[in-house]
């Protein structure tokens, strides 16, 4: 994905707070029934509430997200579970380094 392309990804501050919460899951999200916080990611059910949006609203966030290579998406029964990407995020960064 081009570099502008991410740039648009991270162009909504949503995005950008979902991005900030995920970085520390465990101080931001409760515990969960299924999955690890750590290795599986955060429930969208979670991210949506805390956020304050809708299921659906979250889902075009984590695809734009995800798109980007900004986080990963994990399937555990019938949720979906989200964690960031940091390498692809260390690559970004070095990115807009070697633009600016």
């Amino acid at each position: 994905m081009e570099l502008a392309d991410i740039l648009r990804a991270l162009a909504s501050d949503k995005r950008l707070q979902i991005l900030d919460w995920l970085k520390d899951p465990v101080a931001n999200f409760p515990p969960q029934v299924d999955g690890d916080l750590l290795q599986d990611g955060v429930c969208a059910l979670f991210i949506a509430e805390k956020l304050g949006i809708s299921q659906p609203t979250l889902s075009e966030h984590m695809k734009v997200l995800t798109s980007a290579g900004l986080v990963s998406a994990k399937r555990i029964k019938q949720w979906t579970f989200y964690r960031r990407d940091e390498a692809q995020l260390a690559a970004v960064k070095r990115a807009i380094a070697a633009q600016v």
